[in-house]
């Protein structure tokens, strides 16, 4: 299987972004992206791509101010996002795509799509999600989020307060609670590397404008299900039956649309895409093929 690590160079309001992303494989074109969090990387999907580069040149690429690499100093926002996947999409892309796209990823993979109608062939949206933390737990949008967002991005500040929310026993809890099913899996080694994502340089402006909802596409239910009314392009909806209640009411009504499929795994919450590749890329392949197919 051919493997290669490349960069998309993207410069973002004066700004130069550099993005990585990895291709596998060789057959048609499939991107995708991993779920925006704390500690997102392109390395959470590169089991799943592995599975699927047998039948397709897989390209998982990371977002813009997240991965492993320091990150510069952005103002993150649903547009800096939605221009970035655009950019990409011209740039590495030919054609219309097949692409999966995880948790936060979903929204825009959409969004992009109503701008865009002929960008994707076909759609596979994994534990699709489009609130962020604070907004969910809060039941809303709250002046509360701006501030803490504020606040972690304030030099000096900002850098102890973020650290002391992405501590080891934080984000153990995190994943043991809704990310992951298997809590044996978060060991040791496994937080050690997931801590070194989240407080690598520059990663607290991305994380604090997702933890707040301040990369959350749409506001409302509605506007996240208008989105795929209908669907843009043949569209199959993955979710783990552990997911949270309230994530998985949203991931069901988008699955109950007209014209979108939906599968539940026996296992799995929001991170299903990481914990369940084989699981994931065993739903997903049979759609995809049919969508290459016609």
């Amino acid at each position: 299987m051919t493997y290669s690590e490349r960069i998309f160079n993207w410069v973002w309001q004066g700004t130069p972004v550099s993005v990585g992303y990895d291709v596998r494989g060789e057959g048609p074109p499939l991107l995708l992206l991993p779920a925006l969090s704390t500690v997102s990387t392109r390395e959470e999907i590169a089991p799943l791509a592995a599975r699927l580069a047998d039948g397709f040149r897989t390209i998982a690429a990371d977002w813009p101010g997240f991965g492993r690499p320091a990150a510069p100093k952005l103002t993150h926002s649903p547009d800096l996002h939605s221009a970035f996947l655009t950019a990409f999409i011209d740039s590495v892309l030919d054609g219309p795509t097949a692409v999966i796209a995880a948790g936060h990823a979903a929204g825009y993979v959409l969004s992009v799509a109503r701008q865009r109608p002929d960008a994707w062939s076909s759609i596979v949206l994994v534990a699709p999600t489009w609130r962020g933390p604070l907004p969910t737990m809060m039941g809303g949008y709250r002046p509360l989020q701006d501030r803490v967002r504020t606040a972690i991005e304030t030099p000096i500040v900002g850098p102890a307060l973020y650290r002391l929310n992405v501590a080891k026993p934080v984000i153990a809890a995190m994943y043991r609670r809704h990310v992951y099913t298997d809590r044996n899996l978060v060991g040791p080694e496994f937080l050690d590397e997931k801590v070194a994502v989240a407080r690598r340089s520059g990663g607290r402006f991305g994380s604090a404008a997702f933890v707040t909802g301040a990369l959350d596409p749409v506001r409302d239910r509605e506007s996240f299900l208008a989105l795929a009314s209908p669907p843009p392009a043949p569209t199959l909806v993955i979710y783990g039956a552990n997911t949270p209640p309230r994530s998985r009411m949203e991931m069901e009504a988008l699955a109950a649309l007209p014209g979108v499929e939906g599968h539940r795994l026996a296992h799995g919450s929001l991170g299903v895409h990481e914990e369940e590749p084989e699981a994931v890329g065993g739903a997903a392949l049979p759609f995809l093929r049919g969508a290459v197919t016609g």
